[in-house]
């Protein structure tokens, strides 16, 4: 019978339960919950309410993503996201985006994983700073070497620009969406930091006074 004293019964919540890094890991490994696959055509999110995975719309387009695609636990793009960014005011208002490429396909969603952070692509969506960070799997036998997004082959960046720049048109209608620039592993780390600093301004009351356990 399992006895850990450390077993939760319920599940934590993606956003909010897990931490942003493993436990004693380098700077640029982050923990990632995957929300699609590169398989998936249609829209999956976290409801931030329930913590559980959720359709939210079916892609009007034959369109998917290149990459696993998730959030970092315990990131928020808010004020301090939005100041990395020129010319824009404010961020998207969600847990930070975070696009990892494996070597082998990993075929389902609603799992978490460790990457390595290589760099990002900086996205504004509708006037909001929306950032990707770009990472590869962990350990990955591939990838698993590669620390900037300058040792990834050109065409992987280039097809998540695509991606983000075509996932929400809409025949007729005008989108308003850059992803004119790509950054390397240094700036993604200064995003990743500014989102971990906006999660504590606005959620940090969640976690203080206590000592909450995260994966």
């Amino acid at each position: 019978m399992y006895s850990n004293e450390n077993f939760n019964r319920w599940r934590r919540h993606p956003w909010h339960g897990l931490h942003t890094r493993p436990d004693d890991a380098a700077a640029d490994i982050v923990k990632v919950y995957v929300e699609m696959t590169p398989a998936d055509v249609v829209k999956y999110e976290l409801d931030k309410a329930s913590g559980f995975l959720m359709v939210d719309r079916p892609q009007r387009t034959t369109s998917s993503p290149p990459a696993l695609y998730g959030f970092i636990p315990r990131t928020y793009c808010a004020e301090e996201v939005a100041k990395r960014c020129p010319d824009v005011e404010e961020a998207d208002g969600d847990p930070l985006d975070i696009c990892v490429f494996s070597e082998r396909h990993i075929t389902r969603a609603d799992i978490v994983l460790k990457a390595r952070v290589v760099g990002g692509i900086q996205m504004i969506d509708g006037g909001e700073a929306d950032d990707k960070i770009v990472a590869v799997l962990a350990g990955d036998n591939i990838w698993g070497d590669v620390h900037d997004i300058a040792d990834l082959p050109a065409i992987y960046t280039e097809r998540l620009q695509h991606y983000f720049a075509t996932y929400k048109m809409i025949p007729g209608r005008e989108t308003d969406i850059k992803v004119d620039f790509v950054y390397g592993r240094e700036e993604a780390l200064k995003v990743i930091a500014a989102s971990e600093l906006d999660y504590q301004n606005h959620f940090g009351h969640l976690h203080n006074g206590s000592r909450q356990q995260g994966l």
